[in-house]
């Protein structure tokens, strides 16, 4: 999980899951092999709703 003030491409390796909240919710963002990055399109409205969808998408390599 980062902080509002840490950014993906600093903190994170591709084929890394960042988990990011902002006004709208929780994100799950995936870092890609060229640092591309992306997400689902729609946030989580809590942070353990986010680490489980993190946790199978990791487990699942989705």
């Amino acid at each position: 999980m980062l902080e509002q003030s840490e950014q993906i491409a600093d903190n994170c390796r591709p084929g890394d899951i960042a988990i990011i909240t902002d006004a709208a919710g929780w994100w799950i963002k995936f870092v890609g092999e060229n640092g591309q990055i992306d997400c689902y399109g729609v946030p989580y409205a809590s942070y353990n709703e986010a680490l489980w969808s993190a946790k199978a998408a990791a487990e699942f390599g989705t």
